[in-house]
C-alpha cells in the first residue's frame, strides 16, 4: 500500500489525531477515524483504514505458512502466538482443542489474523493434507532434528504443543519430522509462544521476501 498518504512516519507515536488537510477520496478509509483520530495498534501504512481494508491488504501478502497450537492451557500463550503470526503475515493460526480463550494477549491482532478451530489433531492433519501442507512438529524431544539445520518446506504447518506435556504422540506421528530449538541454559523448555516466534521467524528467513517487510 505504498500509494496511501499518511501524516506520520512509522514509530513516531502509538496513535494519530484527526486527519490534517483535505480528506482522501478513497473508500478504504474510515470516516470516523479520519474525524476522531486512530489509536489502533497498526503500522502507519494502515492508519485511518477500515478493518476490512487492512485485512484485504494483508490477505494479498500472506505467506503460505500455517501455525497450529495444540491444547494450549495458557491463554496468554495463545494470544502471543496469534500476535506474532499477525506480524509475520502467517496464513492461518489453527487452534486445536478448547474453542474459547481470553484474547487479551493477542493485543487486538486477532481481528486481522485468520483463525481456524479444530476439535482434534486428526482434524488438523486432515486439513493439512487437503491443503498440501507439510506438517512439522516443534518440540525438544529425543529423535528431533535441529531447527537451525532444517530446511523448512515452503507450504508448511508448524505444530506446537503446550508447555510441559509438549506435542502429543498423534501430532508427532502425523508430522513429516520433529524439530527442536537449540538451548544452552538450565530450563528444559522455553515459553511456548517464544518458541513459536523463533520457528516462524526461521521460516521467514528461509522463504519470506524481506524487501517487502515494513
Amino acid at each position: 500500500m505504498t500509494d496511501l498518504p499518511g501524516p506520520t512516519e512509522w514509530g513516531t507515536s502509538q496513535g494519530v489525531g484527526p486527519w490534517s488537510g483535505p480528506l482522501p477520496d478513497d473508500p478504504r478509509y474510515d470516516e470516523d477515524l479520519l474525524r476522531d483520530g486512530d489509536t489502533r495498534n497498526v503500522v502507519d501504512a494502515y492508519r485511518y483504514l477500515k478493518r476490512e481494508a487492512i485485512i484485504a491488504d494483508i490477505d494479498r501478502r500472506r505467506h503460505p505458512l500455517h501455525v497450529a497450537i495444540e491444547n494450549f492451557g495458557n491463554d496468554a500463550n495463545i494470544g502471543g502466538v496469534v500476535r506474532t503470526a499477525n506480524a509475520f503475515a502467517v496464513d492461518t493460526v489453527h487452534i486445536v482443542g478448547r474453542r474459547r480463550w481470553n484474547r487479551r494477549g493477542a493485543m487486538v491482532t486477532d481481528r486481522y489474523q485468520r483463525l481456524l478451530h479444530h476439535d482434534t489433531i486428526a482434524d488438523l492433519l486432515a486439513f493439512a493434507a487437503d491443503a498440501g501442507l507439510e506438517a512439522i512438529a516443534v518440540d525438544n524431544v529425543p529423535g528431533s532434528v535441529r531447527l537451525e539445520h532444517t530446511d523448512l518446506p515452503r507450504n508448511c504447518l508448524l505444530i506446537f504443543g503446550q508447555e510441559g506435556p509438549g506435542i502429543t504422540d498423534d501430532a508427532r506421528a502425523g508430522s513429516v519430522r520433529t524439530v527442536s530449538i537449540a538451548q544452552f541454559g538450565s530450563t528444559r523448555s522455553m515459553n511456548a509462544a517464544v518458541a513459536a516466534g523463533i520457528a516462524m521467524h526461521t521460516w521467514i528467513v528461509q522463504h519470506g521476501d524481506l524487501d517487502a517487510a515494513w
